[in-house]
């Protein structure tokens, strides 16, 4: 699909990530809503950034703040080409500790309504705007906690709920692939550690030790946490790539693959 000229919604572009896939979006060519909640400073800067697109507040948990968003866009665009769905909320377990504390009581539910029931208020509102371009495309975006849990040395940043909403996202994207072809493709970009999202810049990270962060790297094949540049480049990817659908590209540095040595090969007996 050439994105020249198109209309796109990317979610969490007041964070550094999803401002990556904003910048990266806009260069091409795009015109875009920028929705935020949170983050009230960050998105003044985004507002600054990207000055000529739409940017607006929504909780997009509530179906009522998605609907209005989604008959914003309908006047400004009239249709979606692009949804980048990139919303999450995931407490890491270094910083939070257990969901039974009584600091988190409302944590395992902000879980579960942030990273997966908004997504699907965003592409059930969306649908129909999609439906009226020629040829559109969805990226969600997930984690590998959704392969992983909360185990190995991710287990301190990756909380239970947050990988049980990461699984949840895989069913969406086969289930939205099938309801959207042919003219609607959708795909998903499993993450793992990225500075700024489970990686350095987080307090998450701050709050580790220094080998609990090398053993996280050495669990990462590549040896390094990536850049919210590469996972823009990965976005840009899925929008262009027109015979895949329904499809979970891992973009992770081999993080999943990591901890499991080859073994030399045995001299054998026969």
């Amino acid at each position: 699909m050439n994105l020249h000229g198109k209309y796109g919604l990317v979610l969490g572009a007041s964070r550094p990530l999803g401002r990556a896939v904003a910048r990266r979006l806009a260069a091409a060519g795009m015109r875009l809503c920028l929705p935020w909640f949170d983050w009230p400073e960050s998105a003044q800067d985004m507002a600054a950034e990207f000055s000529g697109h739409l940017i607006l507040q929504a909780d997009l948990r509530e179906p009522e703040s998605v609907r209005g968003l989604v008959r914003r866009m309908e006047a400004a665009f009239g249709r979606l080409h692009v949804l980048v769905n990139n919303i999450e909320r995931g407490g890491m377990p270094v910083v939070h500790g257990a969901y039974s504390r009584p600091v988190n009581s409302g944590q395992w539910q902000l879980e579960l309504e942030t990273t997966l029931h908004a997504k699907w208020l965003v592409f059930e509102h969306c649908l129909p705007l999609l439906r009226r371009a020629d040829q559109a495309a969805v990226v969600n975006i997930s984690s590998v906690a959704a392969l992983v849990g909360r185990s190995g040395p991710a287990g301190l940043l990756f909380s239970d709920g947050y990988a049980a909403a990461s699984r949840g996202v895989s069913s969406f994207t086969e289930t939205w692939a099938r309801l959207g072809a042919p003219s609607i493709r959708v795909n998903e970009l499993m993450l793992g550690l990225f500075d700024t999202r489970h990686g350095p810049g987080t307090r998450g990270w701050s709050l580790l030790t220094e080998a609990e962060r090398a053993a996280l790297l050495a669990q990462t094949l590549l040896g390094r946490t990536g850049r919210p540049e590469e996972a823009a480049e990965a976005v840009l990817f899925l929008l262009q790539a027109d015979f895949m659908t329904g499809a979970a590209l891992r973009l992770d540095g081999g993080f999943v693959l990591g901890g499991q040595p080859v073994p030399e090969m045995p001299d054998g007996v026969v």
